[in-house]
């Protein structure tokens, strides 16, 4: 047995929810860290911080599904969708701290959304994302039809691009990690169009 079907044997005993089940406990987590101090001097800053980047390693993962299969033959299939709607969640959640706990504002919600590149761009991202978790479910497949409902879903690429973009611009001053995670997205995206073959070398 190959490490890839040992660890597809090992996954199929996962059910996809599980996924939910741990963001949803893993999001209470931090809110109550907040909520008790253990999150710094800057709770609110911090779990903005938490919740946008755990959403954006989400949609990494989601892009990684396919390649990985393809590379590797661990299968994640089953636990796309799963990933996609957390993180949906994960920056509804992230903007919900901003808007509600920190602007507190709605003219300064709209003045930021103008104004502010990183904002703009995470704002573009998030009503993006909309339609894709309304839609992620089978009875959206069914009333879109598959070949409709997947161009739809090709969104997720021009939405984890902009959460990058959004990360590096929010970051202050020179960070290796936003610089990794764009860097990541674009080369997952570029799979998209680029066919990558493994092919065995002669003896």
């Amino acid at each position: 047995m190959t490490p890839s079907q040992a660890i597809n044997g090992a996954l199929r005993k996962v059910p996809a929810w599980t996924v939910y089940i741990v963001c949803a406990i893993w999001t209470v987590w931090m809110f109550y860290l907040g909520l008790t101090g253990g999150l710094g001097v800057e709770p609110i800053n911090a779990l903005e911080r938490e919740y946008g980047e755990l959403a954006l390693q989400l949609l990494v993962l989601g892009l990684l599904v396919t390649p990985l299969r393809k590379w590797t033959g661990v299968n994640l299939l089953k636990f796309r969708r799963a990933i996609g709607v957390s993180a949906f969640f994960l920056v509804l959640a992230h903007f919900s701290v901003w808007a509600v706990l920190d602007v507190q504002s709605v003219e300064r919600i709209w003045a930021d959304i103008v104004k502010r590149p990183y904002v703009t761009v995470g704002m573009v991202g998030f009503v993006l994302m909309i339609p894709l978790a309304l839609t992620s479910n089978n009875l959206s497949i069914r009333k879109l039809g598959a070949a409709s409902w997947r161009k739809l879903h090709k969104l997720t690429y021009p939405i984890a691009v902009l959460g990058g973009l959004h990360y590096l611009w929010l970051a202050r001053g020179f960070q290796w990690a936003p610089i990794i995670y764009l860097a990541i997205i674009g080369a997952l995206v570029a799979t998209r169009y680029v066919s990558f073959e493994w092919r065995r070398q002669p003896a």
